[in-house]
């Protein structure tokens, strides 16, 4: 295993995110679950579990994994960033007033095992990333009985320990919450350019990634950054990079006005302009919803709220019209 601390005069320094927290004993660092010890950073959370339920892969979101499958979602509490405009602020952001009755490794394995029509285990609800070591353990033994996993993150992590996770996490979907880093620091409390190296190396890894930036009027909605976001995604990920555009309500500390259709249509039709996948979340428009191949146009998937309808595909997940491939992840239900 990967070095996740390091002596600091009379401190430890967290390695696992870019924040390098430097704590004192007894101290958390900004996530509120890795606590120094005395002679290590322990997990406080390990084996703790604010949620447990059994999703629709697309809630993830996730279009372009195992489409139209299930899968058991897992998360417990804390984040390394302070976003003000939280959606899961009451996990996130501080201790839940009611925890899930301890649920060993075991019992989460048996559970994705015996619901038919799932795929595996997803790491999400608060960050998973401070959760490195439940993480891992669980997805050792996953991986073991035929499972996948999938981490939904905010991807803000350093990248020796983004090395290891690569190699235990079958899926991801990164927020990349805003294409300028003005907006990271001024309301997560974190930077750019760190979840920018880590989608290149996701990217790199070859594992199936998927991203998605929520749009708060005012904040990340401007044309010209969605077309630099979308440039640079196609540029350096790939152009068939499954790119989800998320509607924002008013929540915790922020009270801009929700995300209209007309904004949320818009910026769609400039991130299309450059990549083959582009999808609306949370939106009451019927654009942004299904899945037609790039290439000829001929629609494979149909979507309606978190129901799906394949058609036109083989048992490959390739277009029968004209051979592309849609789905690398992909068997029918």
């Amino acid at each position: 295993m990967i070095q996740l601390s390091k002596r600091y005069n009379d401190k430890l320094e967290c390695l696992l995110c870019p924040h390098l927290c430097k704590l004192s004993e007894g101290k958390t660092g900004i996530c509120g679950v890795r606590k120094n010890t005395g002679e290590k950073i322990e997990l406080i959370t390990y084996n703790v579990l604010s949620g447990y339920a059994l999703d629709p892969v697309e809630k993830k979101p996730l279009y372009h994994f195992f489409p139209g499958h299930s899968i058991l979602s897992i998360g417990s509490f804390g984040c390394n960033m302070k976003c003000d405009f939280c959606q899961n602020y009451h996990i996130s952001q501080k201790v839940p007033e009611s925890l899930i009755p301890e649920v060993n490794i075991t019992k989460i394995i048996k559970d994705a095992l015996s619901v038919e029509n799932n795929i595996g285990i997803a790491f999400t609800y608060n960050e998973p990333i401070i959760w490195f070591e439940y993480m891992r353990d669980v997805a050792e033994i996953a991986e073991k009985e035929g499972l996948y996993t999938v981490m939904v993150s905010n991807g803000y992590v350093n990248a020796e320990p983004l090395a290891e996770i690569t190699e235990f996490i079958d899926a991801f979907n990164i927020d990349l919450k805003a294409f300028n880093n003005t907006f990271y620091r001024k309301l997560t409390g974190a930077e750019l350019e760190p979840v920018k190296n880590s989608l290149k190396q996701i990217a790199k890894s070859e594992k199936h990634l998927e991203i998605t930036t929520l749009i708060i009027p005012g904040q990340n909605d401007d044309e010209k950054e969605m077309e630099l976001q979308s440039e640079w995604i196609a540029g350096e990920l790939g152009k068939s990079v499954p790119f989800h555009l998320s509607r924002y309500y008013p929540t915790y500390k922020r009270d801009n006005p929700s995300t209209s259709d007309e904004l949320l249509k818009k910026l769609f039709e400039i991130a299309s302009k450059n990549l083959d996948y582009v999808y609306l979340g949370n939106s009451h428009s019927n654009i942004g919803q299904n899945t037609s191949c790039p290439q000829c146009g001929t629609r494979v998937t149909i979507r309606s709220g978190y129901r799906t309808k394949l058609e036109n595909l083989d048992n490959e997940g390739k277009c029968t019209r004209c051979g592309n491939l849609i789905y690398k992840n992909f068997t029918f239900s």
